[in-house]
């Protein structure tokens, strides 16, 4: 095992896939030379050069309109939206080009691209560059999305999706990139749609991603000295969703509680609340509790930010209420 930062591992997986395959490509604003605005992806402009690692201009519509142009034509291009919020500039590209344009051509056209984009709040980038994104994709049919929260699944998800013939919104926190955390030697690979389980319960499950999972498993720890078994579930990837992982520990804990680091109307919670109640209704001891930034919109401001997001005490109020429900 080696140890390495999130970012580290970020720019590992896209160093080994540009070396293991020339049709891999790599651009963004600042990706190049400047090696990343968030510091990702340093050397691999001078490893592979100019033609294979572009900067680009300012325009989230061009580069993710020339990622889908490359992705028909046969290469396999990682491109970088700064921040996700950003991706709103360009949802036509991603979910009405890159989404459809294999099933609207009969199988004739594949889309191998991966969308890299820095989302999450906890860093003090405001109302327009900190929001978390998944639930845009999620709705659009045609794309995957992975959600790692730890530096061996942002190496091992980012590999799989390179590899993979359809779109995939690979979605990174910004204010994890500096956490670090082993990551197996040679070829690692995570497939999508197979859950973590990182911590086993029997009370209740905590269902988390990203930045959250830390905090799901910061509130199970106290909450397990004071008695309570808390199973803490990391998806992974919320598209494919392993529903299945999510059924099975509830319908050994009789409890579901999501924690999520967004708002919650139409929350990716609400959409596993809606599948569990859906195929485990009789097994759930009381109702779903969703676990959100509410309805705020994220402030400048380093206190009311951190007042906003889900944090461990939270977590632990909602477990007990989930028991004494």
């Amino acid at each position: 095992m080696t140890v390495l930062t999130y970012r580290e591992a970020v720019c590992r997986a896209l160093d080994e896939e540009m070396a293991r395959d020339e049709n891999v490509i790599f651009f963004g604003e600042d990706v190049a030379r400047a090696g990343g605005v968030f510091k990702v992806t340093p050397g691999l402009y001078e490893k592979y050069g100019p033609s294979r690692v572009r900067d680009t201009p300012i325009s989230e519509a061009a580069i993710v309109g020339a990622g889908v142009g490359a992705a028909v034509t046969g290469l396999r291009p990682v491109v970088e939206l700064m921040f996700a919020d950003f991706a709103a500039v360009t949802l036509d590209q991603i979910v009405n080009q890159a989404a459809k344009l294999r099933y609207m051509s009969g199988g004739q056209l594949k889309v191998p691209l991966t969308i890299r984009a820095a989302q999450g709040a906890g860093a003090g980038f405001a109302s327009q560059h900190s929001q978390c994104c998944e639930t845009w994709f999620m709705h659009a049919p045609g794309l995957k999305v992975a959600v790692p929260s730890n530096p061996a699944d942002a190496l091992g998800l980012l590999k799989t999706a390179i590899r993979d013939d359809n779109p995939v919104v690979f979605l990174e926190h910004k204010f994890q990139y500096a956490e670090k955390g082993e990551v197996p030697d040679g070829e690692h690979l995570v497939p999508f749609g197979v859950a973590n389980v990182l911590r086993q319960g029997t009370d209740v499950t905590l269902v988390a991603v990203q930045r959250m999972v830390t905090v799901a498993l910061s509130a199970a720890d106290e909450l397990g000295k004071e008695g309570v078994s808390c199973e803490v579930i990391d998806p992974r990837t919320l598209v494919p969703l392993d529903l299945d992982t999510i059924l099975t520990s509830v319908r050994k804990t009789g409890r579901l509680i999501t924690v999520e680091e967004a708002v919650h109307a139409g929350g990716w919670g609400a959409e596993v609340a809606t599948q569990v109640t859906d195929k485990a209704i009789w097994s759930l001891e009381g109702p779903v509790i969703r676990v959100t930034m509410g309805a705020g919109i994220i402030p400048f401001s380093g206190p009311l930010e951190e007042a906003i997001i889900p944090d461990k005490k939270r977590v632990i109020e909602a477990v007990r209420r989930a028991i004494e429900a």
